[in-house]
């Protein structure tokens, strides 16, 4: 169902991309969105059980597209290594793709909500304030993997 990757040499292990994506502060969600046009939107990715976790507004382009069609890729690279002396960088990039399951129950989204936030902030009264002012507005969702790829790219 999904392509082997065309540079096959460049392709690095599911050990390395997980780890990458445990690393990553953001990337892209790709969905598809309206009249089948893809909708690629940036979000804050949480590793965890196998699943890539997110969080964001309850309605709007991307939940509609997620509900009427729950297939996803999600999308990032490393911080990369500079070449000496030069302009061009090697970083590894790792896409995603899988189905989106929406995290329905409030104090599991909650928790997940506050793992996630820990990545970015590391105050617990603010991350609770937080969660107490916009909890009610916060779907989160999970991407569960079925492909994941990660190579090594060199710009040059």
């Amino acid at each position: 169902m999904f392509r082997t990757m065309r540079r096959i040499g460049q392709q690095q292990s599911d050990e390395v991309a997980i780890e990458v994506l445990k690393n990553a502060k953001r990337g892209v969600l790709s969905v598809i969105g309206d009249d089948g046009w893809p909708y690629g939107v940036w979000l804050n990715p949480h590793w965890e059980n196998g699943k890539l976790y997110f969080h964001g507004a309850k309605e709007g382009h991307k939940i509609d597209a997620l509900r009427r069609d729950s297939r996803a890729s999600f999308t990032v690279i490393d911080g990369g290594v500079k070449d000496e002396g030069g302009w061009a960088y090697t970083f590894l990039s790792v896409v995603v793709f899988g189905r989106v399951e929406f995290v329905d129950d409030q104090n599991e989204a909650a928790e997940i909500c506050r793992r996630l936030a820990r990545r970015f902030n590391p105050s617990e009264e603010d991350i609770e304030n937080e969660i107490k002012r916009a909890a009610a507005h916060v779907q989160v969702f999970a991407l569960v993997p079925e492909h994941i790829t990660c190579k090594r790219v060199h710009e040059a």
